[in-house]
This record gives C-alpha cells, structure tokens and sequence, in this order.
C-alpha cells in the first residue's frame, strides 16, 4: 500500500466532496472512511485511476451517511442523483482547504491539527504522536475544528481573489502561511516529520498560488531544514548556528531555497518570510562563522522590524547587533526591550559573555536555564552557565 500515495490524493478528494456541496465534517469522514476502504482493497485490486476511485467510494460513503441522517430532508438536492462514476475532475480544489483550515474561528492548535488531517492526509494517531497528546484529545480537537468550519466554506474562486488580494485579513494567505510555519517550527516527534511535512504543504501552496510571499516562506524553510543534520551533537546536544559543521549542510536545499529567495524579491512586493529567508541566506552563504555578513543581517532585520514591529524580531536583531558593532552596542540595543521576552536572559548572557562580563553571564545563562522552552535548551544553557564559572573558577 503507497501510503503517500494516499496522503497526496487525501486533499484534493477532500475538496471535490466540499465543492459538490457537502458539509465539511461529514466530507472528511467520508474520505477517511475511504481511505480505510483503500487500504483494504487495493493490495488485492489496485485501481487504474486511484483519485477517481476515492472520490466515487468517498462521495457514496457521504451520501449513506446523509441518507442515513435525520436530516435527510434539508439535503434532498444533494443525494437525488449519484454521478456516474469515473475520471476525477481535473480540478485542483486543494487550494480551498487551506483557506478553510486556516479559518479565523479556529485556534492556532487546531487550525495546524486540521491542516494535518486534511490537508496533510495524517491519520488522528499520527497527529497526536506529533504533538505529545493522547489521541483521545487530538481526536476532539479535530472533530470540534471540523464543526466549526461546516458550513464556511471558500470557494476556489474566493480563496484565489483573497491571495491576489487583501493580505492581512484573518483566514487569508499570510493565516494560511502561520499555520505552516507553526507545522515546520514543530519538527520531528513519533513517526511523523512535521517539518518535512510542512515543507511538502507549503511547496504545494506555492504551486496553487503565485504569490511571492508564499515562496518567502517556502525559501525559509527550506534554508532552516538544510541546517537540521548539524544542529545536534552525537548525544543529542544543541550545537550553536556559530559552532555548527558546515559540511553537513544540505548544499541543494540551500541553493534551491536562494534561487526560490531571489526570484520572490525580484517582484518588489517585500514580506515578513522573504525577509527572514534572506537572513537565513546569509547565514548560510557564510563559509563561516567569523565571515558572516552582519551588518547586511541587521539591515534585514531592520526591515523585518518594520514589517512585523515584533519584540522578538528586535531581541533578534540586538544579536545581530552585537555582532556587527560589538556587544556593548549589543546590550545597549537589548536595553530597549522588556526582559521578560523569551530568550532574553539568553540574548543577554551571550551579549555579557562577548563583553567578557563572565560573572554576569553565568547568571544570566542559569536564569535562561531556569526559563527554557525544552529539556534540550536548558541543558545547554546550563552548560554554559558551567562552563563559565569554571572558567572563572579556573
């Protein structure tokens, strides 16, 4: 059984089923109940035409269900005639699900979990491993997503006017693109790499809408994910972007992610991924880390500052100043913000570290320590916060 076979054809069956006028929740249902179908007889008897075969199997298992329904009555348009079986509309209706999982109703934890079940063709079991859940929950958070989009759907027509179109209203592209970044930034838990998996959705945006952003945050990701195999140490330790093995790099992913960067700034119409994915450009186009163009990072950040006004865009930004002025002007930067920002005691320790402020540093790395995130995390800011005292000790 190609189960990404199966995973790949889940969104645009999907999206037939809602384009024929069924409700949302009982649509993916019927897919689901489809693709258990699937499974159990395409081993034995595989179709000519898989997509066309789900839709004729998912399309009838909604119209049991409808008829089976109290409320049969209120759909009597929708079940008096089945169509005739055969080739699945070449019609893309994928792009409609993005914009309905992105729904403004719906919080960010449920739009990403529903975007993974739809969109992403994951079953619930999957989802919940990804996320550290029981699938009791995950199974809850996903019906009540599905409830709150029935009946709200947006027409192809109407998601493409909005992605040429209004760019900052809630349900729109940049909705749309949060939610696959939330995906990416997950990375990898169970059985499911879901920073793969939001570079495989975004590619498929990309390929719906033509929109310079949506390749910004392709390009980003992109950039990120080459990164990934140099992150770790052998027993698991976070190594630092400046500490990194830069032969362990992905060289493709990076030049596809700056070819991808370059022909979406070329269009002049800047957005918030595209200024993020050239900071990562730069980083990645140091051989390394002493030959970093910071200055340039900082004029980049300058811009992202101006696009998203975000404290942790300018606690980001101080980093780079550090780097590219000294750290003093660094910490005079990092003055400007509230040290109640994630990360700050971090920024700050490492900007003290710099200023050869050893003892301030040590602290702050242990306060760090004391705020972080995950067990990764902490652990390294608490080694930090040895390292120094031991070279204080020392």
């Amino acid at each position: 059984m190609d189960e990404a076979l199966l995973r790949s054809l889940t969104p645009s069956v999907l999206g037939i089923l809602v384009r024929r006028g069924a409700d949302f929740a009982a649509a993916e249902d019927a897919v689901q109940d489809a693709l258990v179908e699937a499974v159990r007889v395409w081993p034995a008897d595989p179709p000519r035409d898989p997509k066309g075969w789900l839709v004729t199997v998912a399309w009838r298992k909604f119209l049991d269900a409808t008829r089976a329904d109290v409320a049969r009555r209120r759909r009597e348009d929708l079940v008096d005639e089945e169509p005739a079986p055969g080739p699945a509309s070449a019609v893309d209706d994928t792009l409609q699900l993005y914009f309905l999982c992105a729904h403004p109703s719906l919080t960010p934890a449920s739009a990403v979990a529903l975007t993974l079940r739809a969109v992403g063709g994951l079953t619930t079991r999957q989802i919940a491993q990804a996320y550290l859940v029981p699938e009791a929950t995950m199974a809850q958070r996903i019906s009540r997503a599905k409830r709150t989009v029935s009946g709200n759907g947006v027409s192809p027509g109407r998601a493409e006017s909005r992605a040429r179109g209004n760019f900052d209203q809630p349900g729109d592209v940049a909705t749309v693109l949060r939610v696959l970044y939330l995906v990416f930034n997950e990375g990898y838990s169970g059985d499911v790499d879901l920073a793969a998996e939001a570079i495989r959705l975004t590619r498929q945006l990309a390929a719906a809408i033509d929109h310079p952003e949506v390749a910004g945050l392709l390009a980003l990701m992109l950039l990120h994910h080459a990164r990934r195999a140099a992150r770790t140490a052998p027993d698991g330790n976070l190594v630092p972007l400046a500490e990194q093995d830069r032969g362990r790099w992905d060289t493709e992913l990076i030049a596809e992610g700056v070819e991808i960067l370059q022909a979406a700034l070329a269009r002049d119409r800047l957005g918030e991924f595209q200024a993020q994915a050239a900071i990562a450009a730069l980083h990645a186009d140091a051989p390394t880390a002493g030959e970093t163009d910071w200055v340039q990072i900082v004029e980049w950040y300058d811009e992202l500052a101006r696009l998203t006004d975000s404290p942790v865009v300018r606690l980001n930004r101080a980093v780079a100043v550090g780097e590219a002025d000294g750290p003093r002007a660094g910490l005079a930067a990092l003055a400007t913000l509230d040290d109640s920002l994630p990360r700050y005691a971090a920024v700050a320790a490492y900007l003290h570290e710099r200023a050869s402020d050893l003892a301030e540093a040590a602290r702050l790395y242990a306060v760090a320590a004391h705020k972080a995130p995950n067990l990764a995390e902490r652990d390294h800011l608490t080694r930090q916060a040895a390292r120094l005292n031991a070279r204080r000790n020392g």
